[in-house]
């Protein structure tokens, strides 16, 4: 730990060292002005969306939720915030079932103790329960929070964690390719986890996720199959997400990393199917 927490002095230390000699551009420039007319800069606007709807239990929900905030707190994602071109990043937690919920606002984190608070501000929020699934809602609400908010970013990503297929509202390609359009990329953590549930699900919901939900230049997605590989697959993908890699290493005997394709046809609507005629996998 001695090790890591000098590597982080250095780290900032280097990047002190880089805004002193940018500093007078960056002025000359208005870059990091907080006047109303130029937004904060952040190298990334992050929307983490995660699935709280009837078929993830409560158990379920602690352990993916203690990910996140374990996450924040890790030294490798502080430092892959640290060493962004800016050095500093903006984040909101959204929980979502049939609509979609701003659990935590925006958050602008530039250090490991506004990492710190961001986990704390998460640890401190009720768990919930939401009815339905629409992933195409929580695109549609997390497109509003990217427009709406007062950071601004080349790269924007909503990255959203489920068990189960769109089955309210829009479908979810449609959802996807309005927010790609936007240069918006759609990252996954599908959960695939071997329980019985009594919502009516599909068993290959990682294929679902390849196919009808994430999209954009480099996306990608994570799953998880059992409650113990969470911590790992969210430290990793936040790794990832955050440095812009295509793929950060991961063990590959544990988690499946597959890119987004459109190849091979597959039924996006199964979800909205299963609701009106339920079946059992």
């Amino acid at each position: 730990m001695d090790n890591v927490v000098w590597r982080l002095k250095k780290i900032d230390m280097r990047l002190s060292g880089r805004m002193a000699i940018l500093l007078p551009f960056a002025i000359a420039l208005g870059v990091g002005s907080s006047g109303a007319d130029q937004p904060p800069l952040v190298d990334l606007e992050l929307v983490l969306a995660i699935d709280v709807s009837f078929s993830m239990d409560e158990e379920e929900q602690r352990i993916q939720r203690a990910g996140y905030v374990e996450a924040f707190q890790d030294p490798l994602v502080v430092g892959a915030i640290l060493t962004g071109s800016l050095g500093r990043i903006a984040v909101t937690y959204v929980e979502w079932g049939g609509t979609s919920v701003q659990a935590v606002p925006w958050t602008l984190i530039n250090s490991p103790d506004s990492a710190a608070q961001f986990a704390k501000t998460l640890s401190e929020q009720p768990y919930r329960r939401i009815p339905f699934t629409s992933i195409s809602d929580t695109i549609a609400f997390s497109r509003h929070l990217i427009r709406s908010n007062e950071f601004q970013a080349r790269r924007r990503v909503i990255d959203i964690s489920g068990d189960g297929p769109n089955n309210y509202g829009a479908p979810a390609p449609v959802a996807r390719d309005a927010a790609v359009r936007e240069g918006i990329v759609l990252n996954g953590l599908p959960i695939m986890l071997d329980k019985p549930t009594a919502t009516p699900t599909i068993s290959d919901i990682d294929a679902y996720y390849s196919h009808c939900v994430v999209g954009g230049d480099g996306a990608f997605f994570i799953t998880v199959r059992a409650l113990s590989h969470f911590g790992e697959a969210i430290r990793g993908k936040l790794i990832t997400e955050i440095s812009g890699a295509k793929l950060s290493r991961l063990p590959q005997s544990r988690f499946d990393r597959v890119q987004y394709r459109t190849q091979r046809p597959y039924n996006c609507f199964i979800g909205e199917e299963l609701q009106e005629h339920p079946r059992r996998n």
